[in-house]
């Protein structure tokens, strides 16, 4: 047997240590790694800059003339396209094998490290007090420079961030734990019986798993149908209507948005759209127009890129991802354009329940819990029994139905061209995963609102907005599909009663909506001191779970209303965030 690399001990009186020697084969030294390539826009100043010449100069007579909205934006997309590929086209670049230098090491700052590893190796070679105190000494000094550059950059960051309280935090977590967290695929998935290390097969398996999970839930939910139910929402004479879109209108649009550099599925982000907004704001302002004089949203608008973050649990499983959807940037203008008209027209009839608190101006999670505990208080006060039922709904954003929801909206007085403007903003719409360098192919999405739009909210509150008229015993508070029930009776008996009752009215308007109930997760609270074994608490014959404490809109609420649960709660995160400050002061000036 013949041995190429050998490993030992060499016997010398180098060190005090006897040092370790190895020999091996150098033919391993000239089989390097294959380089790594990656594809990015070339994007600068001057290249953005072109972009906008080019397209500020450019003749948008051909968009113009189009009547209909879909060939109109094709044909703007086209033409911005061409010059976004001409001015900032896509190139090759290698991937640095060399591990990221820290950024608050500058260029003077790498060649005191060189100069500190070459007194090193002098010191090493000599032996001499004169090297060893050399090196030494500029090491020393070297170590404190270091520390004050650090500091100095965190520092920075932190004032350039101190009106954005995720950002401080994130730069917090960053100084503790550094740059730990692997955003990458594993190589396999799995789902529970076969294992899958083709990436092409694994995008396409993710697309499927999320474009499937809505209807998968609605087909579940049985049949169901009660006119009574169907018609909680009173007809409103008044009809919402469509004005015209400005080019200012436009631009504040854009300037409101956040600057996000996540790319839709043409490689566009919105700092791009606002660095170049003025070069194109003309003919999309005639896009938008059209658009809305024809009730029509553009197929190319309605194209979602979705990203698998990994949420929690095994990373090789499908089921421990949530999908990130990235929408086009110019389909959020247009958006935007309609929510504000719709929000007007909401606001002016009032057509939102005062229960639900979620996505609507001037409200929040503090007034929705507010809202809560003074029912329960004033309850208590009263010498009343109170019980609260925590609903829990199954992914109620992907299950919504479109046809109950147009129905819903032409009560609500929403109809005409608005109402085929939210038809067609519904249908034909597409998504596709992409995974590092891996893109799936594209699939229809049949149901639900779209995730990460501007809308999608808003068209869910209207969805489930007539659940208030279902009961008139129940006291609602509603935060998006996060569903909260609260009850109080003079006599016990009598509440859980009344409870069951009007839970199974909830149940069956729920069916109607294709809204998937998931009993599991649903919890009861009792109320006060009542010290008897609680009456079972059921929907269609299943026991709902009885608890003493829960989360409520992110504040945990005990049986007792003592807040002592709350108050440990805080103080572990207090105690968390105070260990991240003092291990972080190292580095701050702070």
């Amino acid at each position: 047997m013949q041995f190429t690399n050998v490993s030992g001990l060499m016997v010398c009186d180098i060190t005090d240590h006897l040092p370790v020697f190895t020999v091996y084969d150098d033919n391993e030294l000239d089989q390097k790694s294959p380089q790594k390539y990656f594809y990015k826009r070339a994007r600068t100043e001057d290249s953005i800059y072109s972009l906008y010449s080019d397209l500020i100069k450019q003749d948008w007579n051909e968009v113009y003339n189009k009547n209909d909205v879909e060939n109109a934006y094709d044909t703007f997309m086209e033409i911005f396209s061409t010059a976004y590929n001409k001015n900032c086209p896509i190139q090759q670049f290698c991937k640095n094998r060399k591990t990221t230098k820290c950024p608050w090491l500058t260029k003077g700052l790498q060649n005191a490290c060189k100069k500190k590893n070459t007194l090193y190796r002098q010191f090493i070679r000599l032996r001499t007090e004169d090297s060893e105190s050399r090196y030494k000494t500029y090491k020393n000094k070297l170590t404190n420079i270091l520390r004050k550059a650090k500091k100095l950059y965190y520092t920075n960051l932190l004032y350039t961030n101190k009106n954005n309280m995720k950002g401080v935090w994130g730069i917090l977590n960053t100084i503790i734990k550094g740059n730990a967290k692997n955003n990458s695929y594993p190589n396999y998935f799995t789902d529970g019986i076969n294992d899958n290390h083709n990436m092409n097969d694994i995008v396409e398996s993710f697309n499927s798993f999320f474009v499937n999970v809505g209807p998968d839930l609605a087909a579940e939910i049985p049949e169901c149908s009660n006119n009574e139910m169907e018609s909680l929402i009173d007809i409103n004479s008044k009809t919402m209507f469509l004005s015209g879109v400005t080019e200012t209108e436009i631009i504040d649009v854009i300037n409101g948005c956040k600057n996000k550099s996540s790319t839709d599925c043409f490689d566009i982000d919105m700092t791009l759209v606002k660095q170049i907004i003025h070069s194109i704001v003309k003919p999309l302002t005639y896009i938008c127009n059209l658009s809305f004089q024809t009730g029509t949203v553009p197929n190319k608008m309605k194209i979602a890129k979705v990203i698998p973050i990994h949420k929690n649990g095994n990373k090789h499983i499908f089921t421990n991802y949530r999908p990130v959807s990235l929408l086009p940037q110019f389909s959020k203008i247009l958006e935007k354009l309609y929510n504000s008209r719709m929000d007007n027209f909401i606001d002016k009839h009032k057509l939102i329940n005062e229960g639900q608190y979620g996505f609507r101006a001037a409200r929040s999670t503090s007034m929705a819990i507010i809202d809560a505990i003074e029912e329960i208080t004033n309850s208590l006060e009263g010498k009343k029994h109170a019980a609260g039922i925590f609903i829990d709904l199954k992914k109620a954003f992907d299950t919504l139905n479109h046809s109950i929801l147009l129905k819903k909206l032409d009560r609500y007085g929403i109809r005409g061209v608005a109402l085929s403007w939210i038809q067609s903003y519904l249908t034909g719409r597409q998504q596709y995963v992409k995974m590092g360098e891996f893109t799936s192919g594209y699939l229809d999405i049949g149901c639900g609102v779209p995730q990460g739009s501007v809308l999608g909210p808003k068209l869910f509150n209207l969805y489930i907005n007539d659940i208030f008229n279902v009961s008139k015993l129940l006291k609602l508070v509603i935060f998006a599909d996060d569903t909260n029930v609260f009850y109080s009776n003079d006599n016990y008996s009598n509440l859980v009663t009344n409870i069951n009752c009007e839970l199974s009215k909830l149940k069956t308007w729920m069916d109607i909506n294709k809204l998937s109930l998931n009993l599991n997760k649903t919890k009861v609270m009792f109320f006060g001191n009542y010290n008897g074994k609680p009456d079972s608490v059921n929907i269609e014959g299943v026991v709902l779970d009885t608890v003493s404490e829960i989360k409520f809109l992110g504040v945990i609420i005990d049986s007792k209303l003592s807040w002592k649960p709350h108050i440990r709660h805080i103080q572990g995160k207090v105690s968390k965030s105070i260990s991240i400050i003092n291990k972080a002061k190292f580095f701050l000036n702070y």
